[in-house]
């Protein structure tokens, strides 16, 4: 019984020494935020934790961290923050936030030691960012046509509006940003990018009757229905777990010769977590000359109360010779059904290349039941190349990784996607695990999208009226 209370003891004082601050260890003096703390906030969080984001505080001013501190070191210490959530085994990306282990430790000392100050003469410069904007000052600024009233009401509600920048000519962007009029209410933001179309093949000039009918045509023929502003998928259409065993690879969207989707082709996007669109000198996104911008905005509802919106995207375009177009392709499966019940429900999809490319950036997309994807390249000489594996997806923070080098990939090789789903009770975020799950445009549907930016290698741009 001695020997029991000695080990009693010894535990309640090991225990004790780890809640004791860090300054009365004798390994000298604590960390403070101005000296310690700040620089590494400075590096890795104020992108988010700044005035006008949507992280519920700065990190740019001891005043704004000093509340926070408990919060902070538990979510540091567990790696919740900074967000990340790649497998670093695979693949390394310019913009991994993670902190190194001696960054942990540093901020949990502070914390340990009662989060103090420090002197102010010691704190680093802060990062300087531009009226908001992460990418800097943009070269234009381009805005829905009109402000948008939601009601307090009702379901989710996907909405489209299309603008004419007036380019006359080719541009060529360096770096996209979008950003919401109204975090409340905005999930997301996709700006497509229209080209009129060919001169030999004009828009049909079709009565407000006739286009009814087409759509309704279209409609009758599609796997997918409307549900108010939603789209979403019949429950009796054709199931294709592995989207990979079908001629489409999965994939229900047509196509274009250029591998545009219906919509258009991806120019900016917004969704949480989504880091904007930076490519590095001579890559660019080129937005032909008489394009329309279509703003896809994905509105939820703030209960008992009617919300505005008027989001906008900003362009910086190409100071040098454009030389490569950076070219944005979903690899997505928009047949699955994923069964009430299941925890680890597996679906694929798969793009063989048709070119050499060199991939630029992934992201992965699913909604609240995704659980895990993984992005593979299966080369032509059979060899597996993981490019990509995010063990626990998260629909709150959406990455986009983008790589420090470029893996190149030769013509033939079958790009595939593997997600996985939990519809279980086991899910907290899962709206009703009795269901069966289909694609749909509601978060209480889901998706299944690989994104790829990537550039063909033998297509170099030649723009005889670049940086005009």
């Amino acid at each position: 019984m001695k020997r029991r209370t000695l080990t009693s003891f010894a535990l309640l004082f090991a225990g004790g020494l780890f809640l004791l601050p860090a300054s009365m260890f004798g390994g000298g003096a604590a960390p403070t935020f101005s000296k310690d703390v700040a620089p590494i906030f400075f590096k890795s969080c104020a992108e988010c934790h700044r005035p006008g984001e949507g992280a519920p505080f700065s990190t740019l001013t001891y005043k704004d961290v000093r509340p926070w501190a408990k919060s902070i070191r538990e979510n540091v210490v567990s790696r919740e923050m900074p967000p990340w959530h790649a497998d670093p085994k695979h693949d390394e990306f310019m913009n991994d936030r993670r902190l190194s282990d001696k960054e942990i430790a540093t901020v949990k000392a502070w914390a340990d030691a009662g989060a103090p100050e420090g002197d102010p003469k010691d704190l680093p410069p802060a990062p300087q960012f531009i009226d908001g904007w992460t990418i800097g000052k943009p070269d234009v600024v381009i805005s829905m046509p009109e402000e948008h009233t939601l009601e307090a009401e009702g379901p989710d509600e996907y909405q489209y509006f299309e603008v004419d920048p007036g380019f006359k000519e080719d541009v060529y962007v360096q770096a996209a940003e979008a950003r919401p009029g109204n975090r409340k209410i905005v999930h997301h933001i996709i700006a497509f990018m229209v080209p009129p179309p060919p001169a030999d093949r004009p828009r049909p000039n079709l009565t407000p009757e006739q286009l009814q009918q087409l759509r309704s045509q279209m409609e009758r023929d599609s796997i997918r229905y409307r549900e108010g502003f939603l789209t979403r998928t019949k429950m009796d259409a054709p199931v294709h777990d592995d989207g990979c065993a079908t001629s489409s690879g999965g994939n229900s969207t047509r196509r274009d010769g250029a591998g545009r989707g219906e919509g258009g082709a991806l120019l900016a996007g917004y969704a949480p977590g989504m880091n904007q669109a930076i490519f590095e000198p001579g890559a660019v996104k080129r937005v032909p000359a008489g394009s329309k911008i279509r703003f896809q905005m994905h509105y939820s509802k703030v209960a008992g109360s009617v919300q505005k919106d008027r989001s906008y995207i900003g362009l910086i375009f190409a100071k040098t010779p454009p030389q490569k177009e950076v070219i944005t392709r979903s690899v997505a499966n928009g047949f699955f059904l994923i069964p009430p019940g299941a925890d680890n429900h597996k679906v694929t999809a798969c793009w063989t290349l048709e070119d050499d490319v060199h991939i630029v950036n992934l992201m992965p997309h699913m909604h609240l039941r995704g659980k895990s994807m993984e992005i593979a390249a299966y080369l032509p000489d059979g060899r597996k190349q993981m490019l990509l594996n995010v063990p626990n997806y998260s629909f709150a923070w959406q990455e986009v990784y983008y790589f420090k080098k470029q893996p190149a990939l030769p013509k033939g090789t079958r790009i595939q996607v593997t997600a996985y789903f939990d519809n279980s009770p086991k899910n907290k975020y899962n709206p009703d695990p009795t269901k069966p799950v289909r694609w749909g445009d509601p978060t209480y549907d889901e998706m299944m999208i690989g994104w790829i930016d990537y550039t063909v290698d033998k297509k170099v741009l030649t723009p005889a009226t670049a940086l005009k």
